[in-house]
């Protein structure tokens, strides 16, 4: 290890005749370190050659005052398969502020001297092969906020010297092989922690009684489950903050569950598999033995016995739920647009696919919906599923079930429904009453039809509740028309605003979080169980459209890949097939998106998952404050902005002002569902994270919102 510092320092006083900066050669180091079993494409533009690294993949730098060469400031390689270790010359950078490097094989112990980069502020090693003991090292980082550790081979105690982390707001070691005692007066030091999961390990002992008076905790989870804690739970606990996700599952807790203060309003969840706990919510009342006694003699005498009457109660529950079951049986059965396919294990890919999509609503499996609903036949050398009109210039019905003909699309009255960069879409009355929504893409892509039927077979797989259904295309080469589903109620967007900025009728609580909680539903679905692991891009009010009852339904998602695709310029038609559809030109400048995530505004890359989850917190914000965000130029500079509203409600927050300056005024007078809203602001904050990797995953953040009012 001195050698090789010794031979780093010695190129960098050759740096008049190394071209590289001191910075790029010690990056070189992580190339070394990579076993040759590795796929190198990822360093393939990692050349000594350059002047600096500041365009290697991965790499991030910044100009720093005082240098004559701009300084490496985050180093991201997450998800690329690589094994070796990680090199202890990665501490010389001393302006890196982020490392990510999890999702990879790195093995070996975490280097003690990759703690002499003193600028790190996030650490994410998560899902590695690392060893070792926790390293205590790291609290000397004075800058430290974000240490993922999980899912790795890490063991030992965790001592006392985690209490010198004070600047940490993220902890998470859940996955690990930590074990033994946590001491009191150690956790509690951490004043400005929002989220700790210590989860899946062999932690034993009590839990710290200090553990309570981490007031910042309050964002998504104090996760102490699938360890070895035994005694009480502390009534310490009882002080936490209400917007707290407590998880205390899978331990050896006994004794009854405190029923103050936080615990007063939850559910059953999170203690269960702790055999010896009792009294609510759980279902087994702890032992009075004076009490169940006496009432046990009065009812021997008086009248039927408590077990008797209890299993009464059970059966009549029993034949209840049964004639439910067989109601929504009936029910989903004839329900064809939201029809799932839960016949069998195979579709899904056994247990395991289950469980991953067991946040997708339908009363299936669990209540959650499969990824697979019908067959779709549309192979591109077979016609692309069932062809109407002949030609090219034909009709082709995605849904087997959803039957009209060219002609009679052609005939009906078309109304403008909405207008944008995107393209037109219309509302359309088929002869037999039912309307859908038609969408016209434009001229040109024809030398991608192959391409672009592809992409549409992926879109015609995804069928959830909460998404809206694309039933057939026309694709012709001088126009291309997606029809889908139309949803009878708007967007959200018109719902909290209105079409002139005065909304039309007043959104209650229960309305919202429902749309909230729907809209949740679909994009995890598309994030998690879609065939392809789809990711919107462009999550907004206007592109949640809602029915009568304001069940929600996600619009629009891969649109911008299907106009990619085509190379279509909605504006460029001149009507569809000789004028049947109006010609309005669409609007071909949009003023800058606030709902994007601040990533999104300075780098042109692809849009990720974590850019869907904060766009929909911005859309929680909106719904809870009533506000639409502010738009505003595009940033020219490296500063991350994000958007003004989500600024606004982080100041207030930070300032302790009360809830009544934020929320929407037409809810003030629901003052009942003060801790639902409370709970919502907190869901909405969590996922406008500036860092993408402290965003929670979209499956995370509808879970967390279904434990709202229920």
């Amino acid at each position: 290890m001195r050698l090789s510092l010794l031979i780093l320092l010695s190129l960098q006083l050759l740096n008049p005749i190394i071209s590289l900066s001191p910075d790029g050669l010690s990056l070189l180091a992580l190339k070394s370190a990579i076993d040759p079993s590795s796929d190198h494409s990822t360093f393939s533009d990692w050349k000594e050659e350059d002047e600096n690294p500041c365009q290697w993949s991965g790499v991030s730098c910044m100009n720093v005052s005082g240098f004559l060469y701009p300084r490496v400031v985050g180093i991201a390689l997450s998800g690329k398969n690589l094994t070796g270790y990680i090199p202890s010359e990665l501490g010389t950078l001393i302006f890196l502020r982020r490392l990510n490097l999890h999702g990879n094989n790195f093995h070996g112990s975490i280097p003690v001297l990759l703690f002499k980069a003193i600028s790190l502020h996030s650490v994410f090693l998560y899902g590695n092969n690392l060893t070792g003991e926790f390293p205590v090292s790291i609290c000397k980082l004075p800058r430290l906020q974000n240490l993922d550790l999980s899912m790795n081979g890490f063991s030992g105690k965790i001592g006392e010297e985690l209490g010198k982390c004070t600047q940490l707001q993220r902890l998470i070691l859940a996955g690990n092989k930590f074990s033994g005692e946590i001491s009191e007066g150690v956790l509690s030091k951490l004043e400005n922690l929002v989220q700790l999961d210590l989860s899946s390990n062999g932690f034993t002992g009590t839990i710290p009684e200090d553990l309570g008076e981490l007031k910042s905790l309050s964002e998504v989870t104090l996760n102490l489950s699938y360890n070895h804690f035994s005694g009480n739970i502390p009534r310490s606990l009882g002080k936490l903050p209400v917007s707290v996700n407590l998880d205390l599952r899978n331990n050896n807790l006994s004794g009854e569950i405190p029923q103050s203060g936080y615990f007063s309003n939850q559910g059953p969840t999170a203690f269960l598999n702790n055999p010896l706990l009792c009294g609510f919510p759980l279902q087994k009342p702890c032992k009075n033995s004076a009490q169940n006694s006496l009432g046990g003699s009065r009812n021997s005498k008086k009248g039927l016995k408590p077990s008797v009457i209890i299993l009464i109660s059970v059966a009549d529950a029993a034949g209840v739920a049964l004639i439910g079951l067989i109601i929504i049986y009936i029910y989903w059965k004839k329900k064809d647009s939201n029809t799932c396919s839960c016949t069998g294990k195979t579709k899904l890919g056994g247990e395991k696919s289950m469980k991953i999509c067991s946040i997708c609503f339908c009363p299936c499996i669990n209540g959650f919906l499969s990824n697979e609903s019908e067959d779709i036949d549309m192979d591109p050398e077979k016609g692309d599923g069932e062809r109407r009109g002949g030609g090219e210039g034909g009709l082709v019905a995605i849904d087997k079930g959803f039957s009209f003909e060219l002609d009679e699309l052609l005939r009906a009255s078309a109304y403008v429904l909405g207008k944008s960069g995107l393209g037109i879409v219309y509302k359309v009355v088929l002869g037999n009453g039912v309307p859908v929504a038609v969408r016209r893409l434009g001229e040109g892509g024809e030398q991608r039809y192959k391409e672009f039927t592809a992409e549409i077979q992926a879109i015609g797989r995804v069928k959830h509740p909460n998404i809206v259904r694309l039933r057939a295309y026309y694709w012709a080469q001088d126009e291309k028309l997606l029809i889908s589903d139309f949803i009878s109620n708007g967007n959200l967007a018109n719902a909290l605003h209105g079409r002139n900025g005065q909304p039309t009728t007043s959104l209650s609580w229960s309305a919202r979080l429902r749309i909230a909680k729907g809209a949740a539903h679909g994009l995890a679905y598309l994030h998690e169980c879609s065939p392809r692991k789809f990711v919107h891009g462009d999550v907004k009010p206007s592109n949640i459209l809602i029915d009568g009852e304001y069940h929600p339904s996600v619009s629009d998602f891969g649109l911008n890949r299907l106009i990619s695709i085509t190379g279509s310029d909605p504006a460029s038609s001149s009507g569809f097939i000789g004028g049947a559809f109006p010609y309005v030109k669409p609007v071909q400048h949009e003023r800058t998106n606030n709902y994007r995530a601040p990533e999104a505004r300075l780098l042109d890359g692809r849009p990720t998952q974590k850019w869907d989850v904060y766009s929909f917190g911005v859309v929680l914000l909106e719904l809870l404050t009533g506000k639409s965000p502010d738009y505003s130029s595009p940033t020219t500079s490296s500063e991350i902005e994000v958007s003004d509203l989500v600024r606004w409600v982080r100041k207030g927050f930070k300032e302790e002002n009360p809830l009544s300056d934020m929320v929407d005024q037409l809810l003030l007078q629901e003052i009942h569902v003060k801790k639902e809203v409370l709970a919502m602001f907190h869901v909405a904050l969590s996922c406008t994270e500036v860092d993408p990797e402290t965003r929670p995953r979209m499956k995370t953040v509808s879970e967390n919102l279904d434990r709202i009012g229920a």
